[in-house]
This record gives C-alpha cells, sequence and structure tokens, in this order.
C-alpha cells in the first residue's frame, strides 16, 4: 500500500496538523482504519495513539482511499478536541455501555407441568339461546330507475367450448332420429 499525503495544513490553536490523504492499494482489500492510522504515523513521524482519522472513503472499481486524518501534539489534546464516536472508531477510548435504570427481577422458573396439580374441568355451561332481533323494514323510497345494460358476453375456456359443441352435436343426432311430429329444437 501506498500512502499520499496530498494537503497538510498546520492549526496552533488546536495543537494539531490537518492532513488530507490518499492510499493506493492494489491487489489488496481496502485498508482499515487501523492500517491507516499506522501508515499514517510513519509518514508524519508521529506515534499512532495521536493520529485520529476523520474520515476514509473507497471508491467501487478504484483501489484508492481518500480520507482526512488529524495529528495532534499529545493524546490529551486528541481526548479533549475530538467528538467521542470519532475517538471510539479510532480506538482511542471504549465505547459506553448503556445502563439498564433498573434490573428486571427474575421469574421464577415455571413448575413442569407433571407437578401441577390437576384441577377437574367443569363442563362449559350451556348459553340461554338469545332472541334475534329482527330489523325493522324502512321505508323504500323511489328507487332510482336502473338503466338496463346489455348482458355481458361470459368468455369460455377452450375445454368448456369443446364440450358444447359435443352435446349440440349429441342433441342433433337425437332430434334426427326421431319422426318429424316429435322433434324439439336443441338450445
Amino acid at each position: 500500500m501506498q500512502l499520499e499525503v496530498l494537503q497538510r495544513k498546520e492549526n496552533p490553536l488546536l495543537k494539531r496538523v490537518e492532513v488530507t490523504f490518499k492510499a493506493t492499494h492494489k491487489a489488496e482489500p481496502t485498508p482499515t482504519r487501523d492500517a491507516l492510522r499506522a501508515f499514517l504515523a510513519k509518514e508524519l513521524k508521529a506515534t499512532k495513539d495521536i493520529v485520529v482519522i476523520d474520515f476514509q472513503a473507497s471508491t467501487f472499481g478504484r483501489y484508492e482511499t481518500v480520507g482526512a486524518a488529524k495529528v495532534y501534539k499529545t493524546k490529551e489534546e486528541a481526548l479533549a478536541v475530538e467528538r467521542k464516536h470519532i475517538l471510539v472508531r479510532n480506538k482511542l477510548i471504549e465505547p459506553e455501555v448503556k445502563k439498564e435504570a433498573a434490573p428486571k427481577p427474575e421469574k421464577p422458573a415455571a413448575a413442569p407441568k407433571a407437578e401441577k396439580p390437576e384441577k377437574p374441568v367443569a363442563p362449559p355451561k350451556p348459553e340461554a339461546p338469545k332472541a334475534e332481533a329482527k330489523p325493522e323494514p324502512k321505508p323504500e323510497k323511489a328507487a332510482p330507475k336502473e338503466e338496463k345494460k346489455p348482458p355481458a358476453r361470459e368468455e369460455k375456456k377452450p375445454a368448456e367450448k369443446k364440450e358444447e359443441k359435443k352435446e349440440e352435436k349429441k342433441a342433433e343426432k337425437k332430434s334426427e332420429k326421431r319422426p318429424e311430429g316429435k322433434k324439439k329444437e336443441a338450445k
């Protein structure tokens, strides 16, 4: 991995050096924050515990990571100035564990079913039949005239159509066999 410092700026009020960098990592995975801190410390002739990486970003399809870092004079300066989540990311402090408001009392373990005395089960009580209230008919108002629509065509599946044709043919054959006086029309 090669590390290149793109910009370097002294900040005497906060007692730090602000750096932007570009790391090229061909045939290697994206470097970790820890690895970048070690390379920056070596490049800037400082110790790893005073280097804080603000952000790092890799571009899809490229072997480059760009980012910004700050190198403080002492670790105490870094702890005083930097935000907590940045210090946690850089492993300079341990993350705070949220405390529970009150410890929950432990529930006693449920006794096995075999040990529980069985209670006799009472038969269910029959319910009294409820009288059903019949809704009173409302006075009918003149209903608006409904428009008559032509009946919609029912689409039949091919199998149903074949069966229907077979039935029609059977009906025709039966009517042909009967004498003319008793012929019925098949529908």
